[in-house]
């Protein structure tokens, strides 16, 4: 073989090399980059990945889902929320019959040095939802409660914990295609701080905790359902209002976010 038959061989392999890693790093960026969100699945993480064309909308209202006013469970917006959502999806149930039958929770306890015990609160509700001494529930365990009535009833639903979506997401995924999400932020969108803390004594497969570790409860906690937006507003069925309530966009994002950026779908 000659020297210019040599040369050409090595020209061809380099060029061939320079391609080869051009696409590997597109691959990685990509990766890296379009991971906008994680649903729990069945206790099971899963990455979803942004589409290559997304047609966005500017404002859309579910019609059809009413808000419960919450009167009788004084501590259970989340009972509330999730009754909302079922209702509209069909079924038949109330927010009485879902905390006295599927909600998971556990008392809040003291000893003889007035300690607080109680649960992790992405693990069971923490406290008494039926008065002021209960505090409330995290995503995971709320999904989980809602199972426990899915199963009864034959359904194929799911209901999915949502984590790290922003609102404007939620509401192209799912508002948009008529499906209702339940969401974390703060009564009136006040602003939260820690009022209260225990020990934890109960986890389960869900808790980010051990035993023996402190849960901070964040005073406004609240949960809603979303339903709709505009340019400038989210839509909410509010228990505490007890009517549909439109909060400004920006600072529902940031009440959301500080409540842990969580939600549930039922799909």
């Amino acid at each position: 073989m000659d020297k210019k038959s040599i040369r050409l061989i090595i020209v061809v392999l380099c060029v061939i090399a320079l391609l080869c890693v051009v696409l590997f790093s597109g691959m990685l960026g990509k990766n890296k980059s379009d991971i906008i969100g994680i649903e729990n699945k069945g206790n099971v993480l899963s990455t979803e990945k942004t589409e290559l064309k997304v047609e966005t909308k500017t404002s859309y209202m579910i019609e059809g889902i009413k808000a419960l006013p919450q009167t009788d469970l004084k501590a259970g917006c989340e009972v509330y929320a999730c009754t909302v959502l079922l209702q509209y999806l069909g079924f038949d149930i109330d927010e009485f019959e879902f905390s006295n039958n599927y909600l998971i929770s556990r008392p809040i306890t003291y000893d003889e040095e007035f300690q607080r015990y109680g649960p992790d609160m992405n693990s069971a509700y923490a406290g008494d939802v039926y008065t002021i001494y209960g505090y409330g529930v995290y995503s995971p365990a709320m999904a989980k409660s809602i199972n426990n009535y899915l199963h009864t009833t034959g359904s194929d639903m799911q209901a999915i914990a949502l984590k790290n979506y922003t609102l404007d997401r939620l509401c192209q995924k799912y508002i948009v295609n008529d499906i209702p999400v339940m969401i974390w932020a703060t009564t009136y969108m006040h602003e939260p701080y820690v009022k209260a803390s225990w020990i934890v004594n109960y986890v389960d497969e869900n808790s980010d905790k051990q035993i023996g570790d402190v849960e901070e409860w964040m005073q406004n906690e609240h949960c809603m359902t979303l339903m709709g937006f505009d340019e400038e507003n989210y839509y909410f069925c509010d228990s505490v209002s007890g009517d549909i309530t439109a909060y400004e966009k920006e600072i529902s994002q940031q009440r959301y976010v500080e409540l842990g950026a969580q939600a549930i779908v039922v799909k």
